[in-house]
């Protein structure tokens, strides 16, 4: 899923192998996330950069199944989540 594709208020639910994180879609390709009890327990600024596989290759502005979101945290600084497993549009 590119985030380019979203409007801004929509939002998605991601399941990870360790947290279940919503992002709701910003102007200016941020997001404000929640859903890890340390880095976001209550909604986050952040820019996410994209998905990875584990390594240093990231696909840009891409969410996917089965990568690794990556996001900028004005405090914790670049934050790589646990695989993901589904992604869901909320309505």
């Amino acid at each position: 899923m590119y985030l380019r594709d979203l409007l801004p208020g929509s939002a998605i639910e991601i399941q990870t192998r360790n947290r279940l994180y919503v992002i709701v879609m910003q102007a200016e390709g941020e997001v404000l996330i929640s859903g890890h009890p340390d880095f976001c327990p209550s909604p986050v600024l952040v820019k996410v950069d994209g998905s990875n596989w584990g390594g240093s290759m990231l696909k840009q502005g891409f969410i996917g199944r089965g990568m690794r979101l990556e996001f900028r945290h004005p405090v914790f600084q670049t934050v790589t989540t646990s695989p993901i497993f589904e992604i869901r549009q909320v309505a």
